[in-house]
């Protein structure tokens, strides 16, 4: 079934204008559970209510405010609202090309899917291939519900993706995040770090290695609960001890990807279990030989 267009919009560099039609990317597969009342089972109702008034209040009775103050608002009516709305247009306006790597994922909030309009197929795809080659992508702008948004446009397999971005200052300060600046690191500590690093990279990223495991969870208790079946709970993961030596937590690391699965390494608790298992083992052994000599002097 061939994707449904959102929208239209321009893309426009230069004195080149590429007609684009919009299609929406991606979507949340996230389980959400709806509030019930216990008694009876029948999904709730959230109502408006006026805490100063002390009552219920009905959405026409509504005006969007600004806190201007703890506490102090100033009030605005559609049309004060719509007035303040960027004038409409579909036009993606490229202020500039940069490098993909110079742009942080941080700033990046969703995708969208671009595909030529009718006509635009050729156009379309030479500022594809062109991105490709110089491995660029562009920064523009584009109104969105009256707003001004701030977009990266980047190729994608044989075409072009959409992504809408944060401005700046909507990206908090991570300054402001208590870092532990203090501490000093080693570099036999940085390099067995690295070494594991480079046990546990790939050559690419494959998204489809990956699995919601609580969404597939959630779905197989809802299967029991339909079927009138007891949810049967997984066992909780145990939990991981806290690192204490760094340098030996690296070394049994790297000693665990490096060796065959049943090669390897026990923990501490494992070898000291094996250590007390021993003398047992070694009895049984001398019991074995014993009675193998005594049936050969027969």
């Amino acid at each position: 079934m061939a994707a449904r267009s959102i929208g239209s919009a321009t893309i426009s560099f230069g004195l080149v204008s590429i007609p684009t039609r919009l299609y929406v990317a991606t979507h949340s597969e996230r389980i959400a559970f709806n509030m019930l009342h216990e008694v009876c089972g029948t999904r709730i109702k959230q109502q408006l209510f006026c805490p100063h008034c002390e009552r219920v209040v009905e959405r026409g009775e509504i005006v969007k405010g600004f806190e201007f103050e703890k506490g102090r608002f100033v009030t605005f009516t559609p049309a004060e609202l719509a007035a303040l709305d960027a004038e409409a247009s579909h036009a993606i306006d490229i202020q500039e090309f940069v490098p993909l790597a110079s742009v942080d994922p941080m700033y990046y909030e969703d995708a969208h899917y671009l595909g030529p309009d009718k006509g635009a197929e050729k156009a379309y795809h030479l500022l594809a291939e062109a991105m490709h080659a110089t491995q660029k992508v562009a920064l523009a702008q584009f109104i969105s519900h009256g707003k001004e948004q701030l977009v990266l446009i980047r190729p994608y397999q044989d075409g072009l993706v959409l992504h809408q971005m944060y401005y700046a200052d909507e990206v908090r300060s991570f300054d402001e995040v208590d870092k532990g600046g203090g501490v000093k690191v080693r570099a036999n500590e940085v390099e067995l770090a690295r070494k594991l690093i480079e046990q546990l990279s790939e050559r690419e990223f494959k998204p489809d290695k990956f699995e919601d495991t609580y969404r597939d969870r959630v779905k197989a208790a809802v299967e029991q609960k339909v079927a009138g079946e007891e949810v049967r709970m997984p066992e909780a993961p145990a939990a991981r001890a806290q690192v204490i030596d760094l340098m030996q937590a690296l070394k049994e690391s790297l000693a665990h990807r490096g060796a065959k699965p049943e090669e390897q390494p026990q923990s501490a608790a494992m070898r000291a279990s094996a250590g007390k298992r021993r003398p047992a083992a070694a009895a049984r052994r001398r019991v074995s030989a014993k009675s193998e000599r005594r049936a050969h002097k027969k």
